[in-house]
């Protein structure tokens, strides 16, 4: 039964991951709290667990202020997360998924195709969608049965734009590919193919870091806010 610290440690971390708290901002229990409707004790518990996440950074005297990161930074993060995914994937082909795991995965993969049939990418469709992507990803790495594997990779998709909660929604032909991903991968494990496997989310994660990179670099030229995104040091300007 999830903890009321562990609730607001959600939505702290939510509220960071799609920028609605910008990097450089400082957070302070009261407000946080008053905002919440919380004592400060959860809070507390939650900014000390982002901390050392690595979310947010703490000052001595000064409380805490959440961090940017620079595009290389996130680059690797999906270099990490590429291994242990691919790494969790190998391990759940090999140890086979249960019932539940298998029935999850394919009611996923249906509710992708669902939203993906209509042939356009509409509005309303992107929270169902990054819900999706994120219990795909979830039920995997717990399927690898290695507690190791689940938490560094949860550590490293706690990152801006590293995270597998956000889905880049602007065209459809490359959410389209990435959900095929999805079925080729979810294929290899339930074949048993541990080898296919652990290459395919190797791949699905580093087209995802590719994409990033891209649109990172589009998004800050056009001067866009880019959630928990830091513009690169340009020297000699």
């Amino acid at each position: 039964m999830r903890t009321l610290s562990q609730d607001v440690t959600e939505t702290l971390r939510n509220w960071i991951l799609h920028g609605q708290i910008q990097p450089g901002e400082r957070l302070e229990e009261i407000p946080l709290a008053e905002r919440l409707g919380v004592s400060r004790t959860p809070v507390r518990a939650a900014l000390s667990t982002l901390a050392s996440e690595g979310l947010i950074n703490h000052q001595p005297k000064r409380g805490y202020l959440v961090r940017g990161f620079d595009v290389d930074e996130i680059a690797a993060a999906y270099d990490v997360r590429a291994v242990l995914e691919g790494l969790a994937c190998r391990n759940a082909a090999t140890r086979g998924l249960t019932e539940e795991q298998s029935r999850r995965l394919l009611d996923a993969l249906a509710e992708g195709d669902r939203i993906l049939a209509r042939g356009e990418l509409r509005p309303e469709d992107h929270e169902p969608y990054q819900q999706m992507n994120v219990t795909i990803h979830d039920t995997l790495l717990h399927a690898a049965g290695n507690p190791w594997v689940t938490r560094f990779a949860e550590q490293a998709q706690n990152i801006p734009f590293a995270s597998d909660r956000i889905i880049l929604w602007d065209d459809h032909a490359i959410i389209l590919r990435s959900h095929g991903d999805h079925h080729r991968i979810i294929e290899a494990i339930l074949a048993r193919d541990c080898v296919r496997a652990e290459q395919l989310m190797r791949e699905h994660v580093y087209y995802a870091g590719l994409i990033l990179r891209r649109n990172y670099e589009k998004l800050l030229s056009e001067g866009d806010a880019a959630p928990g995104a830091k513009p690169p040091t340009r020297h000699g300007v």
